[in-house]
């Protein structure tokens, strides 16, 4: 039986693959970010709804990545959790 690390290396391997999971990479880390901002603003999503005029499934839905906020929703969310929206670009090698 193949190991799951064995196959991430040879998948790896694949260019293509590689750009792939670097995108799905930098998405999970907002969502993480905003899970962390909301629990460390001690929120459950049905209280960050309500500071944000919105339904606790369309928090959940942000949060588990299905679907893509505007920088205007990023930018209430983080108001809404005490912390500030950060955005950066860097150059890619190559």
């Amino acid at each position: 039986m193949t190991k799951l690390k064995d196959l991430k290396t040879r998948f790896m391997e694949d260019p293509e693959f590689r750009k792939e999971y670097a995108r799905a990479d930098e998405e999970y880390a907002l969502v993480e970010a905003l899970v962390r901002a909301r629990t460390e603003a001690k929120l459950t999503q049905a209280e960050l709804a309500r500071r944000l005029g919105t339904t606790q499934s369309a928090i959940a839905r942000l949060e588990g990545g299905r679907v893509s906020p505007s920088f205007a929703t990023l930018r209430r969310y983080a108001e809404a959790t005490g912390t500030r929206l950060t955005v950066g670009l860097e150059r890619v090698a190559g």
